[in-house]
């Protein structure tokens, strides 16, 4: 192998390689080729950074200098500058908008200042194409640990003392898991991969298997062993290609490595994996469902008991965990779960992954320590409300989540504290929003999601659901009654407590979390017929300031509808009769003349 003075590390996550990184990977070949630095200067495709709004990224080794939103086109300066000449190309450097500085090295961002990286511990570090990069990396030195040195029981009591919870959503001990497929004894049982990530907006796991995906297979032999199965399956959406194509690469490397296959690391142990690709329904992310969909039968829960640890798939013995927590298994065995345990808080250790995304500066993937505030989150990593706007709410734990006010910001993150004020972990999404969002609007917008992701096969979660958003509908219509408010919460309670799986029981969540937080929102919709933040068409109502009107007559030649009167410098009106509530004028007014 060719020893390199310096590594250039490109994302070639999804969101960059949609930014041209590729292409910017063929021309920084070229510009070292064309010096002649092809054999001292490596070229490396990494997985996501998680700085997504400033992507493309690129990172050089060993001066650890990082540059941000790089195009094809600055390949041939980048190699000028800092390779050839040693200095920094200073527009590339992120700059922070508080001290208005360029920073240089990647750890001084504030995006990156507050996070641990356990699960994206290889996300922006090695080729997710390369067995060797992994290796090198101590990968799958955890599995050899555990085949050579440990018995099946010192596995699962390792990661039961570790406290690790799954992360996809339930936060269940992912040793206790393992120990009750462990201890259902039969001839067959499975161990299975849920990448059935289907939270709009959330990209964790995706980003795990694209950037690191011999972590998750590691993960997955090691808990094989512990619970004493040979055959595994990665459920997979089918529209994530870029982690299924790195998927089967990394498996064929591992066969030819010897960490797959039978007699993996010389031992006994027999263990493969297969792809199995699921059609993107989001209820197959339900344990149960998933297991269905993988029979061929219809991706439908079924009552629980009995569980997947003692009837699961073809009805074996089965343990379903998801890409993250596979994630964290490996560093666990190799540094112990005291070293977990220091992380987070009593009942929640180690990190979580979050998609931080929504109306926050910087947008991406970012994993922080359990117990890390909200606030936090939002405002030290996230950079805060874009545009200047003020907060309104953030939602945590995917469409099912519920709507957290500025009031409980420095709630801690962790399994129950959010539990306690009426959301969840999820399996990681997080979405901001500020004062231009209405949040009945945000309630009807994710029971349309949860009302359409619904099996239908319990009459709680299919029927109940529709009844809500039919209810917000005719409240953002400005339709609604006081019997509609108390119906709302009554009926989301009910669906809460009697649907059959994990969507049904937490799809009232935005519902019930908003009447919480935000019931002045509602009173304005049913009451005044009046949506405060100008957002529900029907409740719109613009009409122009005179005070603040120059008789520019911008808006009155916007306005589609010949709607607007007045002459050139004088105050305009609006005849609402006419209007369509297009907002076209409101846009174009420059004195903030028009109010909605």
């Amino acid at each position: 192998m060719s020893k390199y003075r310096s590594h250039i590390l490109v994302c070639v996550g999804t969101g960059c390689q949609s930014q041209e990184s590729n292409d910017l990977i063929e021309q920084l070949k070229h510009e070292l080729k064309s010096r002649g630095y092809e054999e001292e200067i490596q070229v490396v495709k990494t997985g996501c950074f998680g700085f997504c709004e400033k992507g493309p990224i690129i990172k050089i080794l060993p001066e650890d200098v990082f540059y941000i939103e790089v195009k094809p086109s600055d390949a041939k300066e980048i190699v000028e500058e800092h390779i050839v000449k040693g200095r920094r190309v200073e527009r590339l450097l992120y700059e922070e908008p508080n001290i208005q500085k360029r920073l240089e090295e990647q750890h001084d961002i504030p995006f990156y200042k507050k996070q641990i990286r356990i699960a994206l511990r290889n996300c922006g570090l090695i080729n997710p194409e390369d067995i060797r990069e992994y290796i090198a990396v101590d990968g799958y030195l955890a599995l050899g640990k555990a085949l050579t040195e440990m018995k099946q029981e010192e596995v699962i009591k390792l990661v039961k003392d570790s406290g690790l919870r799954g992360r996809g959503g339930g936060g269940f001990s992912t040793g206790y898991k393992w120990e009750l497929t462990y201890n259902n004894k039969n001839d067959l049982k499975f161990i299975i991969c849920n990448a059935d990530e289907g939270d709009p907006g959330a990209f964790m796991d995706r980003s795990i298997l694209e950037g690191d995906p011999h972590s998750v297979l590691e993960a997955m032999a090691i808990g094989a062993y512990a619970i004493g199965a040979e055959k595994g399956y990665v459920y997979i959406r089918a529209e994530y290609p870029l982690a299924i194509h790195r998927l089967k690469i990394a498996i064929e490397q591992a066969r030819k490595y010897g960490f797959l296959g039978e007699g993996v690391f010389g031992t006994k142990f027999n263990f493969d994996i297969e792809l199995k690709y699921g059609a993107g329904a989001f209820v197959c992310g339900e344990e149960t469902a998933l297991l269905n969909s993988i029979e061929g039968g219809r991706g439908e829960p079924n009552a629980k008991p009995p569980f997947p640890a003692e009837s699961g798939l073809w009805n074996r013995p089965t343990c379903v965990n998801n890409v993250e927590t596979f994630a964290n298994v490996p560093p666990i065995l190799l540094n112990g779960p005291e070293w977990f345990n220091k992380i987070g808080t009593e009942k929640s250790r180690g990190t979580k992954v979050f998609a931080l995304a929504g109306k926050v500066n910087n947008v991406g993937l970012i994993e922080v320590p359990m117990g890390i505030k909200m606030r936090e989150v939002i405002f030290d990593i996230g950079g805060g409300i874009r545009d200047g706007k003020k907060f309104k709410a953030v939602q945590t734990g995917g469409p099912s989540g519920g709507c957290i006010p500025e009031e409980l910001l420095d709630t801690a993150i962790d399994f129950e504290s959010l539990k306690e004020i009426g959301s969840m972990m999820g399996s990681g999404g997080m979405i901001v929003m500020d004062e231009d969002d209405c949040m009945v609007n945000i309630a009807k917008f994710y029971l349309e999601f949860t009302e359409e992701e619904s099996c239908g096969k319990c009459t709680p979660c299919r029927i109940g659901n529709r009844r809500l958003h039919e209810i917000l509908i005719k409240i953002t219509e400005g339709k609604g009654t006081k019997e509609d408010l108390e119906d709302l919460k009554r009926l989301g309670e009910m669906i809460k407590i009697s649907s059959l799986c994990g969507l049904g029981q937490s799809s009232p969540n935005p519902v019930l979390s908003t009447l919480k937080y935000f019931y002045n929102e509602y009173e304005q919709h049913v009451f005044n017929k009046h949506c405060p933040a100008g957002v529900c068409t029907a409740l719109k109502k613009y009409e122009i300031m005179s005070d603040n009107c120059k008789g520019c007559t911008l808006c009155k030649k916007v306005c589609p509808v010949e709607c607007i009167e007045g002459n050139t410098k004088e105050a305009h009106k609006i005849d609402p009769e006419k209007c369509i509530k297009c907002g076209a004028c409101f846009e174009a007014c420059k004195f903030n003349a028009i109010a909605k």
